[in-house]
């Protein structure tokens, strides 16, 4: 990021910090919790010691981070290097994003930033300008794409809560500040789990490693066929239900199995993890020692905050999480999509200046989609 622009960006973060520290707390048990914290341009700070609030948001005005971190991990000694930290336990956490779920959307709200002349291009081909073929890919979200992580983090819930018995009142979800959801659940029952095992239980909440016999398909005998019912529990019943979309629907599906036999019915269920499994992102839950984005700060890839979502479904991250102010800044855009925020459109911009609120502009500063004017 250009000079100017770090400049801008660290003074706006600044400002939101002091105006907002009533949403940006230390998590419980924070004493035994690593933070670390990322500034523009240089790496990434870890392996601290924070005690309370005060400390915290002593750490934001001084340092004035880009983006700051905790780890869902317990450690006797979180300050030490990682191999003497002594690991307790660890939060389990899920991760959703909307760049995972392989939505048509994208394609029209992605564009390609040349890493040789910072040319930008909608389409992904030797750079026009200098002949490049190394692109840094650039997104924006919309709002099917917000709609579409909604129904993953809604899917995820059922099974925590029906599956494996966890209360509604034991999950938060948060908006991570960029384009999707961390899931927390705060159910003690689970933090002992090492990585293995959350790996395990990421599997069955993804629908991964489904076998036939678990429907009921035998290998050995697989002319025969005894399919779950749809008020069963789990993921036998959910197959049921997606499978039973009509009376005249389920029929057709029992023939194209038998027909196709045990090989055919282990390829449906491959496909079928990615409309009724979950599809959050594996290595997120099963690591132990990760630092995770605190909630209340500003994601350093959007401008915008992770945010607790007390009511998923009127939740909007255009406007409920797009917490800086609407002071107007002068910008060059050269910024081929366009976006919303607040319930106002902007782009496209093709190398302009432009006067626009100050939230607009860090937005678009943060993709790499403008510099500050001058």
């Amino acid at each position: 990021m250009l000079e100017k622009n770090i400049k801008f960006v660290e003074e706006t973060f600044k400002e939101y910090y002091f105006n907002h520290f009533e949403l940006i707390h230390v998590p419980p048990r924070t004493s035994e919790r690593e933070f670390g914290y990322q500034k523009f341009n240089a790496g990434m700070t870890r392996h601290l010691l924070i005690k309370n609030d005060k400390e915290l948001h002593l750490l934001l005005m001084t340092q004035i981070p880009s983006d700051v971190y905790c780890s869902n991990a317990y450690y006797s000694f979180p300050n030490l290097p990682m191999s003497e930290k002594d690991w307790k336990e660890a939060d389990l956490i899920f991760d959703i994003d909307a760049k995972d779920l392989m939505l048509d959307c994208r394609k029209k709200h992605t564009c390609f930033k040349c890493n040789s002349c910072q040319n930008i291009s909608i389409q992904q081909v030797t750079c026009p300008k200098c002949g490049s073929d190394k692109f840094e890919t650039i997104s924006v979200i919309c709002q099917n794409c917000i709609l579409e992580s909604k129904k993953e983090v809604k899917k995820l819930v059922e099974v925590l809560t029906e599956d494996l018995g966890i209360k509604k009142e034991e999950i938060q979800i948060y908006f991570s500040g960029n384009e999707g959801f961390h899931i927390y659940v705060t159910n003690t029952e689970y933090q002992n789990l090492d990585s293995r095992e959350r790996a395990d239980l990421a599997d069955y909440i993804m629908f991964n490693g489904i076998i036939p016999e678990t429907l009921g398909m035998s290998k050995q005998n697989n002319s025969k066929l005894s399919l779950p019912d749809k008020e069963e529990k789990g993921w036998r019943g959910r197959f049921a239900k997606e499978i039973s979309g009509s009376k005249s629907k389920r029929p057709k599906i029992i023939q194209e199995i038998l027909s196709g036999g045990y090989s055919f019915f282990q390829a449906r269920l491959e496909e079928m993890k990615h409309t009724i499994g979950v599809r959050i992102d594996p290595k997120v839950t099963m690591d132990v020692h990760r630092i995770f984005r605190l909630g209340g700060s500003i994601n350093s890839k959007s401008g915008l905050t992770k945010v607790r979502c007390k009511d998923l479904e009127s939740f909007d991250p255009f406007s409920d999480a797009c917490l800086l102010d609407d002071e107007k800044v002068e910008i060059l855009a050269n910024c081929p999509l366009s976006f919303e925020l607040k319930n106002k459109k902007y782009g496209p911009y093709a190398n302009e200046t432009i006067s626009i609120p100050k939230y607009a502009a860090v937005y678009m500063i943060c993709k790499g989609l403008a510099n500050i004017a001058g």
